[in-house]
């Protein structure tokens, strides 16, 4: 369609108004507007106080050790899981990109030349007598098209996205609380083992000494063979102990390397670098014995299951959109001439605009079955939120019981070494003595090696309690939201 410059102008202007009001003026959106679950919370402690600042970038300072710091900078850095978790938020990121650019006008520009030759002795020859054989012909036009979203379609399909990337984001953010704590534990597993394997080694040595001094005693007719064997049954046992130890010990070191992202190079040739003794280490002493009022919008779990139940929700309002017809602009302006240097002169102009619906009228219950997958899916995602919050609560509660109760582990099991200490003095000089036999002082030592162990484990239990409580509080206790 050709007209005089002026017209085409006018008519450009009359597309663009028509395509920006209806840009502007969007109809209802269908579907159900999102409302927080109402859930029947508990009438939990709060705590006695809250400091007046919470950072939960750097929770596990909370134990003044420069190794572990160092550990949970690295891993941040290149743990592969967290690497992974920081690429899907970039791919919500573009998804969510996607969908609000589906709310706008399409606009593309196009441009054509050719030039067609016609033979003097086709059908066409009578009527080329008089004309060029040679037509060219250039064009240049701009196209621009927009589906009306009278019905929210797209403005769910972006409801949808954004939720996702809230999600995807509290996501990483949960791999991340995972991996720093998942390191931290690591960490102090590794200081566990390593006082462990010296109890040992030190029990070892002992034992040795003993069984040195009954191995001459049995050559000089002093003791029994039995007596000797026995020493020697019990250095022996001793020693598989260390040796378990130093597997556990090289096991664990690979697993921290895995986590702080170590090349399997760096995993042959380093050791975990290490600072204080797990009897040293800091443990914090303002610990909570409630549950901050803000739990809910601090654990990023929980933020993710919201983001996943909003986005399932706008999923639904996205699928009866589909029962709607669809509305489309489309315009065309541009234009034409046999000559590159006359296309933009007067009356080259050319322009064309149209509209289009589309009704939906059978297309065998695709529709409908896609409205109840909707459904079902935010009934789904509704179960997996209330689940996720009961989970917190849970896990909540089950850290403020353990952390009271490793406290108490710990001093019982301190006043258990002390004794045992003083007991196995007092045995090994009443054996010396001949006033109690080789077995009684066995037991004792026997005692004192298990009661070590046990005190290592229970300061160890005593750190990873204070971690699980980070964790559960969405990495700390103290208030402000994440």
């Amino acid at each position: 369609m050709r007209s005089n410059n002026n017209g085409g102008i006018g008519s450009l202007e009359t597309i663009a108004v028509i395509m920006i009001s209806s840009f502007v003026l969007t109809g209802c959106e269908v579907g159900p507007k999102y409302r927080k679950p109402k859930l029947d919370l508990p009438q939990l402690p709060q705590p006695e106080k809250e400091t007046e600042k919470y950072v939960a970038d750097k929770w596990w300072e909370v134990f003044s050790d420069g190794a572990l710091n160092n550990l949970e900078e690295r891993a941040l850095k290149s743990n592969a899981d967290l690497r992974q978790a920081v690429e899907n938020v970039e791919i919500a990121r573009a998804i969510a990109g996607v969908a609000f650019a589906d709310l706008l006008p399409s606009v593309g520009i196009s441009g054509d030349g050719k030039e067609s030759y016609t033979s003097k002795n086709g059908p066409m020859a009578p009527l080329m007598a008089r004309m060029s054989r040679s037509t060219p012909d250039h064009t240049l036009t701009i196209g621009a098209a927009y589906e009306i979203d009278f019905f929210g379609k797209y403005r769910r399909a972006n409801e949808e996205a954004r939720a996702s990337l809230l999600a995807s984001k509290a996501a990483k953010e949960s791999v991340r609380l995972s991996v720093t704590a998942d390191v931290a534990k690591a960490y102090f597993q590794l200081r566990a083992l390593d006082a462990k394997l010296a109890i040992a080694r030190r029990t070892l040595a002992t034992r040795q000494k003993t069984c040195a001094v009954y191995s001459s005693r049995v050559e000089n007719g002093y003791c029994t063979e039995l007596d000797y064997l026995r020493v020697q049954a019990e250095m022996s046992s001793v020693k598989t102990v260390v040796l378990d130890l130093e597997a556990s010990l090289a096991k664990i070191e690979n697993s921290l390397s895995v986590l702080i992202g170590t090349s399997p190079r760096e995993m042959m040739i380093r050791r975990t670098a290490k600072d204080q003794a797990i009897e040293k280490l800091r443990v914090p002493t303002e610990i909570p014995n409630g549950i901050p009022s803000d739990i809910l919008s601090r654990r990023p779990d929980i933020l993710q299951a919201e983001g996943l139940l909003i986005a399932a929700n706008a999923k639904i309002g996205e699928a009866r959109a589909a029962h709607f017809p669809s509305i489309s602009l489309t315009g065309v302006f541009g234009f034409e001439s046999t000559s590159l240097a006359r296309l933009f002169n007067s009356g080259s102009d050319t322009w064309n605009w149209g509209g289009g619906v589309f009704l939906p009228i059978f297309n065998g219950g695709k529709i409908t079955a896609l409205n109840k997958s909707a459904e079902a899916n935010y009934r789904k995602m509704l179960a997996a939120y209330e689940k996720t919050v009961q989970g917190a609560f849970r896990e909540a509660l089950d850290a403020l019981i353990t952390n009271r109760n490793s406290r108490e582990v710990v001093i019982s099991r301190t006043k258990q070494v002390n004794s045992l200490k003083k007991s196995y003095e007092i045995a090994a000089k009443q054996q010396d003595s001949g006033l109690i036999g080789l077995l009684d002082l066995l037991d004792v030592e026997r005692g004192l090696l298990a009661a070590e162990m046990d005190m290592v484990s229970a300061l160890q239990n005593r750190l990873n309690a204070v971690v699980d409580l980070c964790k559960a509080l969405g990495g700390g206790w103290k208030a402000q939201r994440l």
